[in-house]
């Protein structure tokens, strides 16, 4: 168990430790060149207006969808194509999701944070390909896992030499169609020494209760982000959408942007309380 907390380096950016709190917003998933074009825009001026380090988050492709006939994105060269287009205007740190192997090194050569789908936390040849990727690898807990169990994956990570790592809570399975936000995680999670990230809008949502997939309740998103924060997170991952209710995917549960600067004045108010005593 580590007790350094540890700092990374992504762009400008600098996550962990007593730096300033750091969002991980975008939409759920490419819908068009221009609608995410568009967001990232909005993004870069919220970031501008408000002093908030933001890194820019989007998936070229959800695999992990609960239809056959959900949205997924579009594709892995059209989707890091667009995402390479909004890090050269904007100058953002990139996140997305990696779903195969195949699509780490393509991915690595764009984004600057390759994340670990919760779904797919335990497979381990991916999660070493991550690792030996160079990116910074988020660790996103499955609904499955305890806290305590995030520690095996990071070994593997870490057996790759890649000490770049965060860790994401967003909800753990309660009952059937239902997740429970259990900050306590949070801390459990900072014993390995890495930024613990919570994800707001996953954590509100409903697994499989909607009529031909996932549902949701995004009012609630608000008040666990701004209680991760009082807990101490050194970041806090949502998806946004200027029209939450025609998102091709997590409409139920995507903050509506015009919202959001609302919102981030609050987060940093409540971290500038919790200041460098962060967990």
């Amino acid at each position: 168990m580590s007790t350094k907390r540890k700092v990374i380096k992504i762009g400008k950016i600098a996550l962990g430790g007593s730096r300033p709190l750091v969002l991980i917003a975008g939409p759920c998933v490419i819908e068009s060149r221009r609608q995410t074009l568009d967001l990232a825009r909005r993004l870069a001026a919220l970031s501008e207006s408000s002093g908030m380090p933001i890194i820019f988050k989007a998936s070229y492709d959800k695999a992990n969808r609960t239809s056959v006939r959900s949205y997924r994105g579009p594709g892995v060269k059209a989707g890091l194509d667009i995402l390479k287009e909004i890090k050269e205007r904007h100058g953002f740190a990139i996140l997305t999701d990696v779903h195969g192997v195949e699509e780490v090194e393509p991915a690595a050569a764009v984004c600057d944070i390759l994340q670990l789908p919760a779904f797919l936390c335990r497979q381990t040849d991916l999660v070493l390909a991550l690792g030996a990727s160079g990116a910074v690898v988020n660790i996103k807990k499955g609904q499955f896992l305890a806290p305590w169990d995030v520690q095996h994956i990071v070994q593997k990570v870490e057996s790759t030499g890649n000490r770049k790592i965060c860790l994401t809570e967003r909800g753990v399975s309660f009952g059937y169609n239902n997740l429970v936000a259990d900050m306590r995680s949070l801390l459990v999670m900072r014993e390995w020494g890495y930024p613990v990230i919570f994800d707001a809008t996953h954590s509100v949502q409903l697994p499989g209760a909607g009529t031909s997939g996932t549902a949701g309740d995004g009012r609630w998103a608000p008040y666990l982000a701004r209680a991760a924060v009082a807990t101490g997170c050194d970041a806090v991952f949502l998806e946004t959408h200027t029209d939450p209710d025609k998102a091709l995917s997590d409409k139920d549960n995507a903050i509506r942007f015009s919202t959001l600067p609302k919102l981030v004045e609050q987060l940093q108010a409540i971290d500038t309380i919790v200041g460098g005593k962060r967990i």
